[in-house]
């Protein structure tokens, strides 16, 4: 009987022992890697999404957001990628761009590189322009690039990107060739084309919803309008067959302890439920749509198949 009870007792204490493990997460900061500068839409999101994640994850946690911006995020990415799976670093990821530069260059990562948490944002492509260049409708620019190959300078955050897919995808349909200048993310890119030193950007509805007054907006690359900018008509609308935008997320190194990656899916599921974060997200345009888990990971197969194919049929440059 004395032993059964030392080994009822063992037991118990083992079990009370993982139970304590598993709640200690998280038990010191997570630092979250935004590969992009701060202003632009993946550093918005992150600041935006991440008090709320650390308030599902319970009393005591502590994300701190860390930008790392360069090579189009993939100085970020990899970062994350070759980090220890312990659930204390983990990285924004953004699709199409993610996967692109797994094609268009050398990259420390491929799919099988993360753990999958949470897509957060789908936040559709604008084409803007600054005020005094003279380009207010999409026929204008058209017209303008038509009359003149190469001459239309277009800023962008980056390569190989949902913005750069976008321009593919309206050169294929118009018969247009603009010249590319790519920047350290959108907020240079943004304010190079309010300078008037790039005569085009294209961006996120969430990256140019404050600034509308300051820029002419010339479609949106979505189905129907968007409830951020419902004065601007979509490119179906106005003839040209432009859908696209960008997916972004969170993820973390492959091989994150499951009940580590259940934890912080939950905290992000959770918090696409407070109405505190649908306003906050609603302040700042960022249009929601939570993904988790595998079909997160589904969702990012598909959009690296996209951008294979883009890949194959396009020269980047």
């Amino acid at each position: 009987m004395h032993k059964f009870v030392k080994t009822a007792a063992a037991i118990g204490a083992l079990v009370l022992a993982a139970g304590a493990a598993q709640a200690e997460y998280p038990e010191k900061p997570i630092e979250v890697i935004v590969g992009y500068s701060a202003g632009g839409g993946t550093d918005v999101m992150a600041r935006t999404t991440m008090p709320f994640v650390e308030k599902y994850l319970g009393e005591g946690s502590s994300i701190v957001v860390k930008n790392m911006p360069g090579a189009s995020g993939q100085i970020g990415i990899t970062e994350v990628a070759g980090s220890d799976a312990d659930g204390y670093t983990l990285g924004t990821f953004n699709l199409p761009g993610m996967m692109a530069r797994t094609l268009d260059r050398e990259a420390g990562y491929d799919r099988d590189s993360f753990t999958y948490l949470a897509n957060v944002v789908n936040d559709p492509n604008v084409i803007v322009t600054s005020k005094d260049s003279g380009i207010e409708t999409v026929d204008d620019l058209i017209a303008a690039a038509k009359e003149n190959p190469f001459a239309i300078t277009v800023g962008m955050s980056s390569l190989g990107g949902d913005d750069h897919f976008l321009l593919i995808k309206l050169q294929k349909q118009t018969e247009t060739d603009f010249t590319i200048v790519p920047f350290k993310g959108s907020a240079p890119a943004r304010t190079a084309v309010m300078g008037g030193h790039v005569a085009v950007g294209i961006f996120n509805v969430s990256e140019i919803a404050k600034f509308q007054g300051e820029l002419n907006v010339l479609g949106i690359a979505q189905a129907e309008r968007s409830d951020f900018a419902p004065e601007v008509a979509t490119f179906r609308e106005q003839g040209l067959d432009l859908i696209n935008g960008s997916m972004r997320g969170v993820v973390a190194p492959a091989g994150l302890p499951e009940d580590v990656a259940a934890k912080l899916r939950d905290a992000f599921e959770k918090a696409a439920q407070d109405p505190e974060f649908i306003q906050a997200m609603t302040d700042t345009a960022n249009p929601v749509e939570v993904v988790t888990g595998e079909d997160f990971r589904t969702l990012t197969d598909g959009l690296f198949d996209l951008a294979k194919e883009t890949w194959e049929t396009t020269p980047w440059n």
